[in-house]
């Protein structure tokens, strides 16, 4: 179960577009130096839509080589609008002893019913049956909705592997409702950042997310502060989580989150098409303001080459 921040990464890029497998090295010292022990590979921060399946395997291949080399256990998110690619990432997953797989559901044509959901997570999970399996629930995203709690209870029969959800729905009491269901049999990691004291309060004991790759210390103070009874101090960091969050999106989140890891040392490169990239000027303003918002105390330490 990961009872622990897992850090979602961004799937970096050459100068000319092209994926850069060579750089996951990097990003994965970067991230066990600053306390990261798992990660969430070529999901919605990977920019999963936007790869080819043959890109996305031979990202596999490098973090299947870096991450046990740094300590580190890998996520595989195999998800797409092909099940037949999702197949072929779900074996190659199996193959490269990942820790677990993950699913989005597809998001063109969409599954009509529960059913229809279920039966397409568990041709996939059969793919791995070894690995423990994740729904990843993002309704905002993927415009699939349907109520998790009763996805739990009609797949588990399905799916031997199932695991638990990734959740990132805002939704706090079908949060507590899937809490309530799961127990201690499945894992349900919170996948919003800048809601992590409301799903710790509710009930999450791990999470999923994007910022965790250049503040994991801001979220690791923030569960502490909670766990001894600081209430007051919880919530003054999630209120500096959601600025930092607010200060990237006002530039274009994905690009700039981007431009960020590169300024620290991992060159991730740009974010692609049609997702837009802010300019030098941009990056300079923002990392004025993230100091202003305490950056130097529990952002990520930068890579010195």
């Amino acid at each position: 179960m990961f009872n622990h921040l897992v850090a979602a990464v961004h799937s970096p890029f050459n100068a000319d577009g092209s994926i850069a497998p060579q750089v996951v090295r990097v990003q994965a010292s970067f991230l066990a130096a600053n306390g990261i022990r798992s990660v969430f590979i070529t999901g919605t921060t990977g920019e999963c839509h936007s790869l080819t399946c043959d890109e996305r395997l031979a990202l596999y291949d490098a973090w299947a080589e870096a991450a046990p080399a740094n300590g580190i256990s890998v996520i595989g998110h195999v998800g797409g609008n092909s099940i037949e690619d999702a197949r072929r990432l779900a074996r190659r997953a199996r193959e490269r002893q990942f820790a677990a797989i993950s699913t989005l559901p597809p998001s063109y044509f969409k599954p009509a019913g529960l059913t229809d959901l279920i039966d397409w997570c568990a041709v996939i999970a059969a793919e791995a049956p070894d690995l423990p399996f994740y729904y990843y629930d993002i309704p905002s995203m993927s415009g699939v909705s349907y109520p998790i709690e009763q996805f739990l209870l009609e797949a588990s029969a399905r799916i031997p592997n199932l695991a638990g959800v990734k959740f990132t729905n805002l939704d706090l009491v079908s949060y507590r409702r899937c809490l309530d269901v799961a127990g201690d049999r499945f894992d349900l990691p919170w996948g919003t950042d800048e809601a992590l004291l409301a799903a710790i309060a509710t009930g999450a004991r791990g999470a999923v997310g994007s910022t965790y790759n250049w503040a994991p210390r801001l979220y690791v103070n923030l569960i502490d502060a909670f766990t001894r009874g600081d209430v007051d101090e919880a919530r003054r960091l999630q209120s500096r989580s959601i600025a930092m969050i607010d200060a990237m999106a006002s530039s274009g989140f994905m690009g700039t989150a981007k431009a960020l890891m590169c300024r620290l040392g991992v060159p991730v490169g740009l974010a692609r098409a049609p997702l837009g990239n802010p300019t030098p000027v941009q990056i300079d303003a923002l990392l004025l303001r993230l100091d202003d918002l305490g950056f130097t105390e529990w952002g990520a330490r930068p890579v010195h080459r």
